[in-house]
Formats: C-alpha cells, sequence, structure tokens
C-alpha cells in the first residue's frame, strides 16, 4: 500500500470522494495493523485539523508536519502513537476534537460551549504539549 501524503497545500477540488489525504491515512494506518474504530477517529483527527484551521504547532500535531520531502509517509509519528497506545490516542484525538483543536469545551456551568474554556484534564495534555514541543502554543483562558 502506497504511503499517504499529507500536504497543507494539497487542491481539495483534485480530489473525490473517499480519497482525500485523511481516507489515505485511515486505510494505510488499517493496513498496518491499526485497529478500525482508532483509524477512524485519527482520519476524523486529521480531517478537522485540516479543515477547521487549526493552528500550525496542532496541524503539525496531527501528522501534517511529516517531511514529505524525504519521502517520509505522512502522519507516521501519529500512527506509531496510536499503535503504541489505542486507548490513549483515541482519548486525546476525541478532545482534541471536542475541543476544537484545543479552541474551547463544553463548561460544566453553562453546559454550552465556551471559546477558550478547557477542562483540567486537556489543559494538563496541553501543558504536556508545551513541555515537550518546540514551538509553544498559546495559553488557554481557564474560564472556570
Amino acid at each position: 500500500m502506497k504511503p499517504p501524503k499529507l500536504n497543507l497545500a494539497f487542491d481539495v477540488c483534485a480530489h473525490t470522494f473517499g480519497h482525500y489525504p485523511w481516507d489515505d491515512w485511515e486505510r494505510f494506518a488499517l493496513a498496518r495493523g491499526l485497529d478500525a474504530e482508532t483509524a477512524g477517529l485519527g482520519r476524523l483527527l486529521i480531517r478537522e485539523a485540516y479543515n477547521h484551521g487549526w493552528e500550525a504547532w496542532l496541524q503539525n500535531l496531527c501528522g501534517w508536519s511529516d517531511d514529505l520531502s524525504a519521502g517520509q509517509a505522512g502522519g507516521q509519528a501519529l500512527l506509531a502513537f496510536a499503535m503504541r497506545s489505542p486507548e490513549k490516542a483515541r482519548w486525546c484525538f476525541s478532545r482534541l476534537m471536542d475541543t476544537d483543536g484545543l479552541r474551547g469545551d463544553v463548561h460544566p456551568r453553562t453546559k454550552e460551549w465556551t471559546w477558550g474554556y478547557l477542562r483540567l484534564d486537556v489543559r494538563r495534555v496541553l501543558s504536556t504539549l508545551h513541555n515537550g514541543a518546540g514551538a509553544r502554543p498559546p495559553e488557554p483562558t481557564t474560564g472556570d
């Protein structure tokens, strides 16, 4: 199976339904032995990072930064994480999508999605990313 190419400059109009880069990543992940649920969530994550214009550092985290000029398949680090720890990967993928790329979350008091609010567990993930990533994402508003 041909490795996927995750290139943010791809021409969306040149692709057909089921043949977008995120679809290719899902097929590649399944062929490598990733379970269908985690591969499906990974596909959604890659698509949302692109379609919702998440910040560059977060798009990179979601597989869009792999060195395509070196012939490396897109999303390899994402796939390696999902293969190594599928349960953690599903949790992380879901939280990133629930928060629209760490932009906000459902506030416990208002029960409404609130821009800039992040639950404590997601703030911990963001803190981990701050400490482990070269690019520093902005601090979110806690909004308690």
